[in-house]
């Protein structure tokens, strides 16, 4: 059962780089939600319930994300912090197995991995959420990264999991489009 003690949405518009100014602004969005861990303080081989967890998070967010965008979604990311009762393998269930497709169904496709990052820390520790383009994981102009954080989560029986999109890469790239393949 998903049980979410908080949400909170985060739109980044970003404008200029050193002064100079984009040609349009590249919007990136961020949900976190957090939940409560199941498996907190104790180890379990099935971890199932929180796989769910991560397609409901997924299905709840993803709508709300891409409307924050000014247009189409070309990057994803996601991640999770584990509260320090939990282990690491609690937020990959969360994120992994079963998060992808909707966040997928809502971005109208995606080829790539979707860039993932989890960690186990205390309340209020930054989760650097990696971004890369939906379709092309070599696309060098789409590596990078959006801070995430709440500053009273996740508890040490919860998770915060956070998804990310964004409509354009980083402004001024100057690394190029990726390697020949």
């Amino acid at each position: 059962m998903l049980n979410i003690r908080k949400l909170q949405m985060i739109r980044e518009e970003l404008r200029s780089e050193l002064g100079a100014e984009a040609e349009r602004p590249v919007i990136r969005a961020a949900g976190l939600a957090v939940v409560q861990n199941p498996f907190a303080g104790r180890f379990a081989e099935d971890l199932t319930p929180l796989w769910e967890i991560g397609a409901q998070l997924a299905e709840r967010l993803m709508p709300d994300l891409v409307r924050m965008l000014s247009g189409p979604a070309v990057s994803y990311g996601k991640g999770a912090v584990v509260g320090v009762a939990g282990e690491m393998e609690h937020g990959g269930a969360c994120i992994h197995p079963r998060l992808g497709r909707p966040m997928r169904a809502a971005i109208g496709g995606g080829a790539a991995v979707i860039p993932s990052n989890v960690k186990v820390a205390a309340a209020g520790t930054p989760l650097d959420l990696p971004l890369g383009h939906k379709d092309d994981p070599w696309s060098f102009a789409h590596f990078d990264t959006i801070t995430v954080f709440l500053a009273d989560a996740p508890r040490p029986d919860e998770i915060l999991v956070a998804l990310a999109v964004a409509d354009g890469g980083r402004l001024r790239n100057r690394c190029g489009a990726g390697p020949a393949r």
